[in-house]
């Protein structure tokens, strides 16, 4: 697949990465205002770095947009003239629907929109998918890139709003749960990299847990809680302290903001 990426900020990066690991790219166009911060890609024979969208666009048939919001109209309408009837346009850019999408460059094309996270780099990235009529001709060839890259799912775009607090804020979330673990284990004695390490794994191993049985997390909870035991008195002493209530309050806060911004 020759693949371009129109925009390789921090999200486009993950992009490249994760897409040229898993080998999915017979050729790649990056592009950037200011291309020489792309270097490190030059060790890759298929990928040619470039400030040229419109030569990005011309020699490729798949286009990753990862633009600024406020820049995507004008760099739609800057290629919109060399746009093929096999162009795939995905945009992952947040909050712009495909109608607006569409009055730019047509209702008559293959559009995407994509919601992956930053943990896309290391091709374990939970991406949601939604299209126009057209584009669900080509739902199934972006499952297949974004499936080599973690897990995706097509949802309405009604719920794409949402997709992005859970799924893209949702690494700042675990982050922050992590990092919380981590000061807990050094609390208990372990030093920083321990903590860490320890922190990371196990919550590697509880999602790894639910993916491969299919179970529910209150189920495994169950298999590791007992009667007046260690676990339910910390779980117990989480919930009082509003662990549960603040997640789900951070969540629900995150999603108004984002649509606070679409209103605006």
């Amino acid at each position: 697949m020759k693949i371009a990426i129109i925009g390789a900020g921090n999200l486009g990066i993950s992009m490249a990465k994760g897409i040229l690991h898993s080998g999915a790219a017979t050729s790649m166009y990056l592009t950037r205002r200011h291309p020489d911060t792309l270097q490190e890609f030059e060790a890759y024979g298929n990928v040619v770095t470039t400030s040229d969208n419109r030569q990005a666009v011309s020699q490729s048939d798949i286009l990753i947009f990862a633009v600024q919001p406020g820049d995507f109209p004008a760099v739609l309408t800057s290629v919109e003239d060399l746009l093929g009837e096999n162009h795939v346009v995905i945009s992952t850019i947040t909050g712009f629907v495909i109608s607006e999408i569409e009055a730019i460059i047509g209702t008559g094309r293959y559009i995407i929109r994509a919601m992956p996270n930053t943990a896309i780099s290391v091709q374990h990235s939970m991406t949601c998918l939604c299209s126009n009529e057209q584009g669900k001709e080509r739902l199934e060839l972006a499952q297949a890139i974004f499936n080599r890259m973690g897990h995706s799912m097509i949802i309405p775009e009604a719920r794409m709003q949402a997709a992005t607090v859970i799924c893209a804020s949702g690494i700042a979330f675990w982050m922050r749960l992590i990092r919380a673990t981590t000061q807990g284990a050094i609390q208990l004695g372990f030093d920083a990299g321990q903590a860490q390490e320890l922190a990371m794994h196990t919550c590697r191993g509880a999602a790894e847990l639910l993916i491969q049985s299919g179970s529910d997390p209150e189920a495994e909870i169950d298999l590791v809680t007992t009667p007046m035991g260690c676990t339910i008195e910390g779980l117990n002493e989480m919930e009082h302290q509003g662990l549960s209530a603040s997640l789900i309050r951070g969540i629900v806060t995150s999603f108004n903001k984002i649509s606070d911004f679409r209103k605006g």
